[in-house]
């Protein structure tokens, strides 16, 4: 009572100072009982107690103002002052009944709404916001609620599925409450509620279920075909139960195993191999007699366990090196071994040399007891130009049952090394090679051997080139040979001249195909000698060798001329000569000798002189 609200004030534009014309007087004209105003200052306050918003929430409050202190005959003035109540939180939510109803089929999935109770509370905005929660009890734990927001209401979730063959009903209490509340307004009460609710289950056809969730087996890889290695159990929990039938997923291509449709039993359907598939993935469906459309799934898990049918191999590489400056008990090698049948971590294997390599006196073999061994020397060096290659047996057994073994052969080369073990070379090549070159110098001993050998035989390929040009030249030179004699021929033993023996047998001539042609060069014509009446070779051999030239395609396209000439007494051609020519020299006609230039012009002289004696003889 008596709270403030507002304070209004009005102006009068009288002179204050002249009586009372300007002296102003507030009144309420409207909105009593509910305020009242201070007639001197005008300051409005609440005139009632416990107001209340839900009852009445606007206000519309008529004040006047008026002068002349409020006397009659003083002028007055109006206004209207509108009041709004704000909310507080002094209403608790309340149940509009004590007890819900929900029913729920016993199919719905964890997590889905089942249902919704409301609490009302007439506060506004956040003094009417509600939180719900279940108090304690039975079914505490298969059931949740929470707020929805936008309407107040509270929504019941399912925490755990239902099963009305093993309950049919739950009953629990909800408590609704206020979120903010107004410490002003304890005594009014606790600001919150409770009603019951009661879930009824519904019943409904479902599938068979499993008795796990998953199944897991085993089974060893040489089992027979048709072995049983486990069973499904599915049951149908209805009221009216009804038989169930086991059938392999037909997405499922696996034909290694088949179930028995009514037992549900899973036998080998095929021999299995580990090695190749060590695992199996199935899917069983359970379907309804009465309703084969209701149906579960279940996922089998099968191990194929191992059978110790592979023996162990040696997992070094079958070839290895060893230096030739080995000492006795220097380990050259660590090799270690691998089973096909499971993996090495469940593995013992042991290395051994074969019974009969036992005294081997080059190599041993040492086990470390932990699935591998070294490869050790026993001798002190190992001269690589007496043996390059030595051969060990290795014999590495198992430790499953039944044992398995096998027997390796390495391969150990022997390779030149320096001091510090580090292999230099295991070519053969490199055996006979002195052990102070390095490879950088026999790589240039090689170059500097190749390009003497490059040398050589350019220097023979010029050579050749050289005499094939001389040969060229003189088989292309087609002129004859003119031989100058400044001395008197030296008859029949003279031979360094022509060979003309050969013109008295055409066949020797026919043989030589060598041609010695030249073009004719433009001379003053020679009188005709008259030709000797023993010629008659010569004259056949030159028309043979002109006929043979007049039809051969390859001739040059020019005349050729051979001169033949041979001087002195007994030759076998006899003389060709005028001077012991059988006819009378008389018959010589010398006059064309002046014809052939002043190098013959002595002997024309001569020649002539001796016609013109003769002719005065005669």
């Amino acid at each position: 009572l008596g709270a403030y609200v507002l304070q209004v004030k009005a102006t009068d534009a009288d002179d204050p100072t002249y009586g009372s014309s300007a002296r102003v007087v507030y009144s309420i004209l409207q909105g009593q009982p509910y305020f009242s105003i201070d007639p001197k200052t005008g300051v409005i306050r609440t005139a009632l107690p416990n107001m209340d918003r839900e009852v009445k929430e606007q206000y519309q409050v008529l004040i006047q103002a008026k002068d002349m202190g409020g006397q009659l005959g003083g002028l007055a003035g109006t206004t209207t002052v509108n009041i709004t109540l704000t909310d507080v939180n002094d209403n608790p939510p309340r149940f509009p009944k004590s007890i819900f109803y929900v029913k729920v089929p016993e199919s719905s999935p964890v997590g889905s709404p089942i249902g919704r109770i409301n609490a009302v509370d007439p506060d506004f905005g956040k003094n009417a916001e509600i939180e719900y929660s279940i108090v304690p009890g039975d079914g505490g734990n298969l059931f949740d609620i929470k707020t929805d927001n936008n309407t107040q209401e509270g929504i019941l979730i399912l925490k755990k599925p239902l099963d009305f063959e093993t309950k049919k009903a739950y009953t629990f209490k909800v408590e609704a409450s206020n979120i903010h509340v107004d410490h002003h307004f304890n005594s009014v009460g606790p600001f919150k509620d409770t009603a019951t609710v009661k879930i009824n289950v519904l019943d409904v056809d479902e599938p068979p279920v499993f008795s796990k969730t998953f199944y897991t087996m085993e089974v060893y890889e040489d089992t027979p075909v048709g072995t049983i290695i486990g069973a499904v159990t599915a049951q149908d929990l209805d009221i009216g139960t009804s038989p169930v039938r086991y059938s392999l997923d037909a997405n499922d291509m696996n034909n290694n195993f088949s179930v028995d449709p009514i037992e549900g039993t899973i036998a080998t359907n095929e021999l299995l191999d580990r090695e190749s598939t060590a695992q199996f993935n199935l899917s069983i469906i359970a379907s309804k007699m009465s309703n084969p459309q209701l149906t579960s799934l279940v996922q089998i898990i099968i191990h194929v366990l191992d059978v110790n049918e592979f023996p162990p191999e040696v997992t070094v590489p079958y070839e290895i090196s060893a230096c030739d400056n080995s000492k006795p008990g220097q380990i050259i090698q660590i090799i270690g071994a691998a089973d096909k049948d499971m993996s090495p971590a469940g593995q013992k294997f042991s290395f051994r040399m074969p019974p009969d390599g036992s005294t081997n006196p080059n190599f041993t073999i040492h086990d470390y007891k932990n699935n591998s061994a070294g490869i050790v020397a026993q001798r002190h060096g190992y001269s690589r130009r007496q043996k390059e290659f030595y051969l060990l047996p290795v014999v590495v057994e198992d430790s499953s049952y039944p044992i398995q073994s096998s027997t390796s052969t390495l391969t150990i080369r022997v390779c030149r090394c320096d001091s510090r073990g580090v292999v230099l070379s295991c070519n053969v090549e490199a055996i006979f090679l002195p052990v102070g070159l390095s490879t950088g110098a026999l790589i240039a001993i090689l170059l500097c051997i190749i390009i003497l050998l490059v040398i050589v035989v350019l220097y023979v390929a010029l050579r050749r080139q050289k005499k094939k040009d001389g040969l060229m030249t003189s088989k292309e030179d087609i002129r004859d040979n003119v031989i100058h004699y400044d001395d008197e021929g030296g008859g029949e033993e003279d031979t360094q001249a022509f060979d003309i023996g050969a013109l008295r047998n055409p066949k020797v001539i026919e043989d030589n195909n060598v041609r010695r042609d030249i073009k004719p060069e433009p001379l003053c014509e020679p009188r005709q000698k008259p030709s000797a009446e023993y010629n008659s070779d010569i004259r056949d051999f030159i028309n043979e060798r002109l006929q043979e030239h007049d039809v051969d395609p390859n001739a040059p396209p020019y005349d050729s001329l051979a001169t033949y000439a041979y001087e002195g007494s007994g030759s076998v051609a006899e003389s060709l000569s005028s001077i012991e020519s059988l006819r009378m020299e008389t018959d010589q006609n010398y006059d064309f000798l002046s014809d052939w230039g002043p190098r013959f012009k002595l002997l024309a002289e001569m020649f002539g002189e001796e016609n013109y004696n003769a002719g005065n003889i005669t």
